[in-house]
């Protein structure tokens, strides 16, 4: 009896331990609201893992930890609604990257479902240090019928899986009918066991099919062809989400070496390395383009790397690419609410609000000012718990 009385103790301790990780108090800060508005000198108090408050001022009462910030700015933390990740043995280096980075949650751009479960494991039992893990299983049109792809999706739902990793449509001349018709039964059977669909469609005939089929998530703008208004206005009416990897088709500097040499983003030579490159690089004009011709269109446009490379590296290059297209304030919507929206997770993050998971970076500049101060989190918190302190 005093055995189990003591081990109970014991769990007792744990567990107010744990939550007394998730109370924080965060003061001093210049906070980013949903809207771009912003308070100057403001606090924030989570309890529990979630935001009990966003004021301005001083707290009527703190909780936990309590963060001076020092006048350092306050944003969600960031979602990648698409990076390759997977369970290996550099697993813990990777996920802590994308931390300090100030990435907090990142959606599995795709591979084998069970690596991406025993990755989202390790993080979830205290294995290793890493963002949220939201797990994705590979589906392929190629070599498939439609009763066998139903069948993979119905076993993605038993697994507990909420999402389709990329299914790759056919970009030029178009997708085949045999591949719509699988497709079209895949979305069928998703719906029926609450599994979202994710397309690769990177051409303008791909993506319209998609959405014509019913795909309610594109994982990519066209980078084969610019995106009509007409287009663009039939992903809005369809009400399909879209990501945006910008910086696709754009030459990557001194990230695999210090040469000064252009390079895609898997290390080889720049445009030839592209792949399923249009000729000479076109990409890297037609995204952004395509990206402000959705976003004014009314499409919800959110934030994706799908790079395998350093997080901050992935950071830079993409707000680079968005920064030429997009308002910072574009930015606060795009990175924040917009991608929370895409992994089915808009109640819960995206913004700085009462009820909203504790997903917070405190960024040693003003984001609004430019997005290389985007690049400078200092402190990221999950969930109510301090990941990353580089005060």
């Amino acid at each position: 009896m005093k055995h189990s009385l003591a081990k109970l103790a014991c769990l007792a301790g744990a567990v107010a331990a744990s939550l007394s990780a998730q109370d924080l108090t965060i003061t001093n800060a210049r906070i980013i609201g949903p809207d771009a508005s912003v308070i100057e000198r403001g606090s924030i108090v989570v309890r529990a893992g979630k935001i009990a408050s966003v004021a301005a001022g001083a707290p009527a009462s703190t909780a936990g930890k309590v963060i001076d910030a020092k006048g350092m700015t306050a944003m969600p933390g960031f979602i990648d609604g698409h990076r390759h990740i997977n369970t290996g043995p550099n697993e813990k280096q990777q996920m802590q990257a994308l931390l300090e980075a100030g990435y907090t949650t990142i959606l599995s751009g795709g591979g084998p479902a069970e690596g991406n479960i025993t990755l989202r494991d390790h993080i979830d039992k205290g294995v290793i240090n890493g963002p949220r893990i939201i797990p994705s299983g590979s589906l392929r049109l190629a070599n498939n019928t439609p009763e066998m792809a139903r069948e993979q999706v119905r076993k993605m739902a038993e697994m507990g899986i909420k999402f389709t990793g990329e299914i790759a449509l056919t970009p030029v001349p178009g997708p085949s009918e045999r591949e719509l018709e699988i497709l079209r039964a895949v979305v069928d059977e998703a719906k029926k066991v609450g599994v979202m669909v994710q397309v690769h469609a990177v051409s303008s005939k791909a993506m319209v099919a998609a959405v014509e089929a019913g795909v309610p998530l594109l994982v990519h703008l066209p980078n084969k062809d610019w995106v009509s208004k007409e287009d663009a206005k039939k992903v809005a009416a369809a009400g399909t989400k879209v990501l945006g990897t910008v910086s696709f088709g754009s030459p990557v500097f001194g990230v695999f070496a210090d040469d000064n040499k252009p390079r895609f983003r898997d290390g080889k030579p720049w445009p030839e390395g592209i792949v399923d490159g249009v000729r000479l690089g076109e990409e890297a004009g037609y995204m952004p383009v395509n990206a402000r011709t959705i976003w004014d269109a009314g499409v919800t446009l959110g934030y994706c790397t799908d790079t395998t490379y350093d997080p901050h590296a992935g950071l830079d290059h993409e707000l680079k690419m968005l920064n030429v297209m997009f308002s910072m304030k574009d930015l606060v919507k795009m990175m924040g609410p917009n991608t929370a929206s895409y992994i089915q997770m808009g109640d819960q993050l995206g913004t700085l609000e009462a009820g909203k998971l504790a997903d917070i970076v405190l960024l040693d500049g003003d984001p609004l000012e430019g997005y290389w101060n985007w690049l400078k989190a200092k402190v990221v918190v999950k969930g109510g718990t301090v990941v990353v302190d580089k005060r």
